[in-house]
């Protein structure tokens, strides 16, 4: 299912309205250099630099790249940027999560969220500007889908996580952004280009420095991608499965009417990782979580090395589900645990500030319409 063309995203811009150069690799800095007239000769070193000082050391301004010349410096910063998006809220949460609504040039925004434990973190991605997938237990599928995120756009969220947590530069010991979790707004693979260049980035060791094994692709089914995916960053993969007959996947998960759910399983057995894959699947209550359920899951587990969180529904307002009983989920677990596959259930992190799984969803859309209505 390809994405409309009417999404393609053009130069992104930074919020001081100049073309960024976050999301570039070497050779992508290589010919900006090249359009501002930097020798030949000199192109490849100061490319090289150039990336450095933005993935490594975070520089967020040309003006202290102090092994650049200065003359350069300048020629960089008439012409292009390094800003980060706006921070338009930044919220903590009584459990230390953070989050973050993140506005782009043109006005659009997302939210990201970091997620710390006592001795490593992870960073939730957004990959679009709202979804189109419609889950019906998801806050964020309530959103129409606007636009796919550039792989600046993306890059970008890492960067302000960073800066946030003054983790520069990349090797610094003891630092707390240890992981990458791309289970934010939007369907990743369905930005596919962009993910997978945003993602290099990450995992680059002269960069973001991220193994690949620390970052995991969440997906909540599309099929022809997976292989793909396995093929070009080999990163962990999460399965968004929600539910074990594809009648009642049909209508919790939309994208199930497509691919459906033998096809999405045989997909994850071709998958090329030593990593378990993590099945996601969210307990409602009367719903999805019967022991029926749980022997069902079992046995289309077969085969697959695989780990299975158990996500207590995450309520926001107007939810039409409820979260299952504590119980419910504990018995559902010691069915598939006594099968050999860890169940842990997922602690709700950031509830207070709608940061958990599923809660995701800005504001900005609803807010523009109240603004022209009194307008008119």
């Amino acid at each position: 299912m390809p994405v409309p063309s009417s999404l393609a995203l053009p130069k992104p811009l930074a919020a001081d309205g100049k073309p960024s150069l976050i999301g570039l690799d070497v050779q992508g800095l290589a010919a900006c250099l090249e359009s501002l007239g930097e020798p030949e000769r000199q192109r490849d070193l100061r490319a090289r630099q150039l990336f450095h000082w933005i993935y490594h050391r975070g520089a967020a301004s040309f003006e202290i790249m102090s092994t650049l010349p200065q003359a350069l410096r300048a020629r960089l910063a008439d012409a292009y940027s390094v800003a980060r998006p706006e921070i338009v809220a930044e919220q903590r949460s009584s459990d230390g999560t953070w989050k973050w609504l993140l506005r782009f040039a043109d006005g659009q925004e997302v939210e990201a969220v970091f997620i710390p434990e006592e001795d490593r973190g992870a960073l939730c991605v957004s990959t679009q500007v709202g979804c189109t997938l419609t889950c019906k237990f998801c806050h964020t599928g309530t959103m129409p889908l606007v636009r796919n995120l550039g792989a600046p756009e993306i890059t970008a969220q890492m960067l302000v996580a960073r800066d946030a947590l003054r983790e520069w530069p990349t090797a610094i010991e003891g630092r707390l952004f240890t992981n990458i979790v791309v289970m934010g707004m939007g369907e990743p693979l369905f930005n596919y280009d962009n993910l997978v260049d945003s993602m290099r980035l990450a995992m680059d060791e002269q960069g973001l420095g991220l193994s690949r094994r620390r970052i995991t692709v969440s997906t909540s089914g599309v099929v022809p991608r997976i292989d793909q995916l396995g093929a070009d960053l080999g990163v962990g993969l999460a399965i968004s499965l929600h539910a074990v007959r594809d009648d009642l996947r049909d209508e919790l998960v939309p994208i199930n009417r497509k691919w459906k759910i033998a096809e999405l399983l045989d997909a994850c057995r071709r998958y090329p990782t030593r990593r378990r894959i993590t099945f996601e699947y969210v307990m409602l209550k009367g719903v999805n979580d019967s022991d029926a359920d749980a022997r069902e899951l079992v046995r289309l587990l077969e085969g697959i090395p695989a780990k299975v969180n158990l996500i207590p529904f995450n309520p926001w307002p107007g939810a039409p589900f409820e979260c299952s009983s504590n119980n419910r989920i504990h018995a559902f677990a010691a069915i598939v645990e006594a099968a050999g596959y860890a169940s842990p259930v997922r602690t709700p992190r950031g509830r207070d500030i709608l940061a958990a799984c599923g809660q995701l969803k800005t504001e900005s859309q609803r807010l523009r319409r109240r603004l022209s209505a009194a307008a008119a």
